[in-house]
């Protein structure tokens, strides 16, 4: 049996394709009118936002450029221009490496602890025990307090004499460490008040990802003989991986620009060693004057912050399953 394919009709004498739609039609009109419409409504959602950003964070972040290239005291009618200078003297200066050191145990500790105490606390919140929406609201609590509120309120419990942390040694036969004065408890002291912090709001969004996870999948996991250990492990983890990143980029960014507990307790001593590079930056500028050099500093931590998430977008990122 032959198939006959037909062939498109011939044109007509004189036949000509359709003309296409004129610069001038109803139909370009109004698709240059929905365009138009289009972009408006953009720029009224988006201006404001891009105004803003422009005032008050790249305005600044330029200035803030332009300082570190002067020599330059606040309150002074006169700045001179030393170019590289404020960054040459914070690379030499001897107080670097160990503000450096700071810094990285500071963030390194915080951002560690938090993530695997606040996955801890929401596996416990996300179990189905009473007094569970209680506990939540509770764990959550600290992190909406003012930082500065929560160290005072510290300073108290770690008193070596008359704190909670004392007597709490004392009742199991140890003496309570000198947490300010004697390095490195101070800046052991500054880390558990932070963790403490943040915990509740990290176990906050680890609960809402695994709220997230379909329950079918837990369940044929069991149905397959797997452990809560291997559940965890093999299917738990993995599905969490991008609530981790975004827990691991936000603690970091925040962790290196942390300042409020460590004013509030320690100001950076005893003999710095709680010194971060932005307490650093709060120091030089508005407690020893050197707005320049406190300029430099900033302009260095922004450099740290920028390196810092694009190396966590750029092989972290890939580490996230996101189906």
């Amino acid at each position: 049996m032959s198939t006959t394919v037909l062939a498109p009709p011939a044109p007509r004498s004189g036949q000509t394709d359709p003309p296409a739609a004129s610069p001038t039609s109803p139909a370009s009109r109004r698709t240059r009118s929905r365009r138009r419409r289009s972009w408006l409504a953009f720029a009224l959602l988006a201006g404001p936002n891009v105004l803003l950003l422009l005032v008050f964070v790249y305005r600044p972040l330029l200035e803030s450029l332009y300082l570190s290239t002067l020599q330059w005291n606040l309150g002074s009618p006169v700045a001179r221009f030393i170019g590289l200078g404020n960054y040459r003297e914070w690379f030499t200066s001897p107080d670097t490496a160990q503000v450096l050191l700071a810094t990285g145990v500071f963030t390194v500790v915080t951002v560690g602890g938090s993530l695997v105490l606040g996955l801890g606390l929401a596996l416990a919140l996300d179990r189905k025990l009473p007094g569970r929406a209680v506990a939540r609201t509770v764990a959550f609590a600290p992190y909406v307090l003012s930082g500065f509120a929560v160290g005072i309120l510290w300073l108290f419990i770690f008193d070596p004499r008359y704190g909670l942390m004392s007597t709490l040694l004392q009742a199991v036969g140890m003496s309570s460490p000198q947490w300010y004065t004697e390095p490195p408890w101070p800046l052991v002291m500054i880390i558990v008040v932070y963790v403490w912090k943040n915990l509740g709001y990290v176990a906050l969004i680890y609960l809402a990802g695994l709220q997230a996870i379909p329950q079918d999948v837990r369940d044929a996991a069991a149905l397959d003989g797997a452990t809560s250990a291997r559940t965890l492990r093999s299917i738990v983890l993995p599905l969490l991986t991008p609530t981790t990143f975004f827990l691991l980029v936000t603690m970091l960014l925040s962790s290196l620009q942390s300042f409020d507990i460590i004013q509030a307790m320690t100001k950076g001593g005893p003999l710095g060693s709680t010194t971060t590079l932005m307490y650093q930056i709060y120091e030089e500028g508005f407690v020893n004057g050197r707005a320049g050099y406190a300029s430099a500093g900033a302009t260095i931590l922004f450099v740290l912050l920028l390196a810092v998430t694009a190396v966590q977008l750029r092989f972290v990122e890939r580490k996230v399953h996101y189906a």
